[in-house]
């Protein structure tokens, strides 16, 4: 009997030991795989952000912020917006100079341009659309544009210039506003329409390639009040991809008007990423991160 009480007894400490243990040590394994530090199993995933017709890569400057501060390597290229085709491979080019896990994200036309661009690159671990085009093989951005109404991105808000080759497609400036980014100040919208980079006419009509969402996880953003691609076709895109989808009520500049939400759903591609890493399998269950999207939901 008395053997028996002392082990119980040594059982009871030991038991005492091991929870104080996990109680003390829990939060830095936590931390750890919240920062991608040496529980995370390797190291973080580069983000790349392309952007679409009538921005630039600064519309991701307060994104891009965001995600530094998270520790993460932020690239935004000039996406040229001259065609499909031809954009995709300029990115697939970025692409292929880095190493490691790659988080490939695209706002608006760029996400044609990240869906053929990441097709067969095995680093491309994850791909987010910001209220953004995910086409199917074949699919046009005007087809898109046109499969359901709500588009305001057509003439007559629409300005065409003639250039060497081909014709360049402005948003008329006096629509840039309501079209594009009605959530922003009108003088910043004004500035943004001043500046804005014309997308070739080629970009809207060249037939998309094999889209690498239906081998990549995906995640999408769906911007309610998009008076340039309708919700209902963003919708509609993302449950077809079998994107993990939040919905937020912003204009198309979700990245611009909308950061931090951006910013939390490429965040969570990123730490799904390191989640799926081999050698962070073990940390699964230590993980405290959670997103503010609480109302994310998977496409299929």
């Amino acid at each position: 009997m008395r053997l028996t009480t002392l082990s119980r007894r040594k059982a009871g400490v030991f038991g005492t030991l091991g929870l104080l243990i996990l109680l003390l040590t829990f939060p830095l394994r936590a931390a750890g795989a919240a920062s991608g530090g040496p529980s995370s199993g390797g190291p973080k995933p580069t983000i790349v952000l392309v952007h679409g017709g009538w921005a630039d890569a600064s519309s991701w400057d307060k994104v891009s912020r965001s995600l530094q501060d998270h520790g993460y390597t932020v690239i935004a290229p000039a996406n040229p917006l001259r065609g499909g085709q031809y954009d995709s491979a300029y990115v697939s080019s970025v692409l292929e100079t880095i190493s490691g896990p790659i988080v490939l994200v695209g706002h608006s036309y760029g996400g044609v341009v990240t869906t053929n661009a990441a097709t067969g690159n095995p680093n491309v671990k994850a791909l987010v659309y910001i209220a953004a085009f995910a086409p199917d093989e074949g699919e046009t951005v005007g087809q898109l544009l046109a499969m359901k109404p709500g588009s305001q991105a057509a003439p007559p808000n629409l300005t065409f210039r003639p250039y060497p080759g081909g014709v360049d497609v402005y948003i008329t400036p006096s629509a840039f506003h309501s079209v594009f980014c009605a959530d922003l100040p009108a003088r910043t919208a004004a500035a943004m329409a001043a500046t804005q980079r014309p997308i070739a006419a080629a970009a809207l009509s060249g037939p998309s390639g094999v889209p690498a969402w239906k081998t990549i996880p995906s995640w999408y953003l769906v911007a309610s009040n998009d008076k340039a691609i309708p919700p209902a076709t963003e919708r509609f895109m993302a449950q077809r991809a079998g994107a993990t989808t939040v919905e937020i009520a912003s204009s198309h500049v979700a990245m611009i008007s909308h950061p931090t939400a951006v910013t939390d759903l490429i965040v969570d591609a990123a730490r799904a990423v390191d989640r799926r890493s081999p050698l962070a399998s073990a940390d699964r269950l230590t993980s405290s991160y959670r997103s503010p999207l609480t109302h994310a939901r998977r496409g299929r």
